[in-house]
């Protein structure tokens, strides 16, 4: 008497008790995982704004970046800095809060000016050595720039037409939401560790 051949019943079986699970498990894993990458990297694939769409160099530095592209889908706290100014002990406040939320998408950006009473006369690597020894800045630094005025960048002529004017002295600030847009500006006696910055601060992230 031949026996009827199981094996692809058998077979059948197998993959239903074994191999499905697994392969289903596999598939909800990548799934989910393709969910969360494509999530995280939305901002980062936003159109880049026209006020962000510019080539500036870093501080002490030949060669220029552009800032979408180093500020992808981030939200920014742009300050016109000086060493010799009564409100320079901002530094200090400036680089804290950069630290507190930088794994959050978040980072603080100095622009060094001498436009306020000629209190940024050094030269870009003076400034650069003067921000790290005296206050420990690592948060970005970029070009000395005109900040008002007819000859004001045209970075700083954006920031002062989205923000409601041009910085008024040393250490103006213009928060900067993911899209690259100006939210809110904060003027020079403003603290960096003032609660309604960091409320602004915590509400764009």
């Amino acid at each position: 008497m031949v026996r009827p051949d199981n094996t692809a019943a058998t077979c059948g079986l197998l993959w239903s008790k074994q191999v499905q699970p697994l392969w289903e498990c596999l598939m909800s894993t990548f799934l989910a995982l393709t969910m969360a990458m494509s999530l995280a990297a939305g901002p980062a694939d936003a159109p880049c704004s026209s006020l962000l769409d510019r080539e500036l160099r870093p501080l002490a530095s030949k060669e220029a970046v552009n800032l979408c592209e180093r500020f992808p889908g981030k939200v920014l706290l742009v300050v016109n800095t000086a060493s010799k100014c009564g409100f320079t002990p901002q530094y200090e406040g400036l680089e804290a809060l950069h630290q507190q939320y930088a794994d959050r998408g978040f980072a603080v950006v100095g622009f060094p000016s001498n436009d306020f009473m000629g209190q940024e006369p050094g030269t870009e690597e003076e400034i650069q050595e003067f921000c790290t020894l005296t206050y420990g800045v690592k948060f970005p630094m970029f070009e000395k720039l005109v900040v008002k005025g007819e000859n004001a960048h045209p970075l700083y002529k954006e920031l002062a037409a989205q923000g409601g004017g041009e910085p008024k002295w040393n250490f103006h600030k213009y928060l900067i939401s993911r899209d690259g847009k100006v939210l809110q500006s904060f003027g020079s006696r403003v603290n960096p560790g003032a609660e309604e910055l960091k409320q602004a601060v915590e509400a764009a992230l």
